[in-house]
């Protein structure tokens, strides 16, 4: 069985785990809206949703 030769103190292992946070999720502006939205999803707009710059689902047609 391995036994470390001493002791970690708190601050070092604290140190160490720093880098395992969550990093913000990278954010897109449209260029057909301008509207600001997260890479990969839908997004609405004015009632309309869009996805990659193209209407998906207009507001007519949520009307029916």
């Amino acid at each position: 069985m391995a036994h470390p030769k001493s002791r970690i103190s708190k601050q070092r292992k604290r140190k160490r785990r720093t880098h395992q946070k969550l990093s913000s999720k990278p954010i897109a502006i449209c260029k057909t809206t301008g509207e600001s939205h997260i890479y990969h999803n839908a997004y609405w707009h004015e009632g309309n949703m869009y996805y990659k710059g193209q209407l998906v689902i207009q507001a007519d047609d949520l009307e029916d």
